[in-house]
């Protein structure tokens, strides 16, 4: 059966309506540590937070991850943060992915990602990976400005991008890899998602400066701005 990835659909995922048991979601905190690590959000981040971190003079930096899960990828962005001294704060609305974020060693705040509890311009950065598609148009924006507003530099959106040979490719061989919950999510996930020149209105919506979508591998879009007062 054939659908039709011109526009964004609406349908939330289970992960979103909360229908999953916990066994499921233990399972999926699992699989999504193989996810970053292996099909493109660290890739994705090496080639522009990391280098934009490596790039700078500073020898301290802050790191806010919104939406963070098990902590998996703030632990992976602090090994690839050689001869900085890193701060690093997951902020996550799960209590189960607090605690193992804490558990990882990096601070926990469980909180809602469209209300961060930070002072403004607290971070050096802020960055958040598939998560995007998960949230309205509206809220999408809320999102870009509550990060540009607690972080000093440049925010960096790791998301999917809408694409057709990617959503059928993702529903050949995702069986193979993942349990039920995660494909299903998986695929409902591509057709949530956005193109380059969406992601780009969108912050222009939020305000942000400097913008820019870049693609990475394996059907990874990162979209980084900076807030439009400290342009």
């Amino acid at each position: 059966m054939f659908v039709s990835l011109t526009n964004r659909i609406d349908k939330l995922e289970r992960l979103d309506t909360g229908d999953y048991t916990p066994e499921e979601y233990a399972v999926w905190l699992g699989e999504m540590r193989r996810v970053h690590n292996f099909f493109g959000e660290l890739r994705a981040l090496k080639k522009t937070l990391l280098r934009e971190i490596a790039n700078s003079v500073q020898s301290n930096v802050s790191l806010l991850d919104v939406g963070a899960g098990s902590g998996y990828l703030l632990g992976e962005v602090a090994k690839n943060t050689v001869g900085k001294r890193a701060s690093l704060v997951g902020a996550e609305i799960n209590a189960e992915a607090a605690t193992s974020i804490r558990a990882s060693g990096a601070e926990s705040v469980q909180c809602d990602a469209l209300r961060l509890p930070f002072a403004n311009a607290q971070f050096d950065h802020a960055f958040c990976t598939l998560m995007l598609h998960h949230l309205s148009d509206d809220d999408a924006v809320k999102l870009l400005d509550e990060m540009a507003r607690v972080s000093r530099g440049k925010i960096f959106v790791v998301d999917l991008n809408r694409d057709r040979t990617a959503y059928y490719m993702y529903k050949l061989f995702a069986p193979v890899f993942f349990q039920r919950l995660t494909v299903e999510d998986g695929a409902l996930s591509i057709l949530r998602s956005r193109t380059p020149d969406e992601l780009s209105k969108l912050a222009e919506e939020a305000n942000l400066k400097q913008i820019e979508v870049v693609r990475s591998r394996l059907n990874r879009l990162v979209l980084s701005g900076i807030g439009g007062s400290d342009a």
